[in-house]
């Protein structure tokens, strides 16, 4: 006998200029999306690791042609609980990235770090078109 989980999905787009102030309109649109849709402790960490993502795609990365960067997420809803995948999209940088160990005077060097506390899982896609730094939280 099989037994049918039901899975509900639903996925946004968003594309924001590959600048700080692109950033903060990344996380205002998800925010805005998501509130009332996930619990308020999963949506603090849903709004964290896009900023990171969004802020390290604007610093150390290339931009998307017409100077963007794309930000997606996916929302699931299954009998398992629910899982958001983030999915930052940008023009590629040199080396791939990594979390990179910071000292307590660094003033930044956390991001990855963070995205790798909090999420379930992450990792990076790259095509001819770019990268993808994706993280998976539920």
């Amino acid at each position: 006998m099989r037994v049918s989980t039901a899975v509900a999905e639903s996925a946004w787009c968003v594309v924001v200029p590959h600048h700080a102030r692109g950033a903060r309109q990344a996380r205002h649109r998800l925010a805005t999306a998501l509130a009332g849709a996930i619990p308020p402790a999963l949506l603090a960490d849903v709004i964290s690791v896009a900023a990171e993502l969004v802020a390290n795609a604007v610093r150390h990365a290339e931009p998307l042609p017409g100077g963007v960067v794309r930000l997606a997420w996916r929302l699931r809803t299954s009998d398992e609980g629910r899982f958001v995948e983030v999915r930052v999209t940008d023009g590629g940088a040199p080396q791939l990235p990594r979390p990179r160990p910071a000292n307590v005077e660094d003033p930044d060097g956390r991001g990855l770090t963070i995205v790798e506390a909090l999420a379930d899982r992450w990792g990076v896609d790259r095509d001819g078109l770019g990268q993808s730094v994706w993280a998976e939280l539920s």
